[in-house]
């Protein structure tokens, strides 16, 4: 079932879905598709970047037991990379009280993909608070779900804020 369209079906009268109504739409159904991905993407960005509650309900989506389209996983990541790292001004940085909030999202969903989201905002962010890469390391180092435990995937230089 395609959710990029909702409407009537007693009249021809076509209505735009808002991205509060993809999101619980999609929540409210056991799988997350390629088709559901596609129109959260049009919808969640029609705007240019989503906000708080939007991240907040991937993350409701992220959290639940569903069954998700491989779509699902890149879309999630980007989506809230762009939230956090290029949504606010100034751009490219992670703030504290960002970087707060995203760690306990994905505290909470404890996910193979919102540790990649985590390593993924070390990635792009140009600057990040000096303790969020030691937060991260920490998590991959005590044996996140879904993750072999180790420190390799942090071989590289991280940017961090001064």
């Amino acid at each position: 079932m395609s959710l990029d369209i909702a409407t009537s079906t007693s009249n021809a009268a076509l209505a735009p879905v808002s991205a509060p109504d993809i999101l619980s739409a999609v929540a409210g159904r056991p799988d997350v598709s390629r088709q559901d991905v596609a129109s959260l993407h049009r919808h969640l960005f029609a705007e240019g970047s989503i906000d708080r509650a939007e991240a907040e309900a991937l993350f409701d989506l992220e959290r639940a037991a569903l069954s998700r389209c491989d779509a699902w996983t890149n879309f999630f990541i980007q989506a809230v990379t762009d939230h956090v790292v290029w949504g606010a001004r100034p751009t490219g940085r992670l703030d504290d009280a960002q970087a707060d909030w995203l760690i306990a999202q994905v505290d909470t969903a404890r996910t193979p993909a919102a540790f990649a989201l985590l390593v993924n905002v070390l990635d792009e962010a140009q600057t990040v608070p000096s303790w969020f890469a030691g937060a991260v390391r920490a998590r991959a180092v005590a044996g996140w779900p879904g993750l072999s435990r180790g420190e390799d995937a942090f071989s590289r230089p991280l940017r961090l804020a001064a």
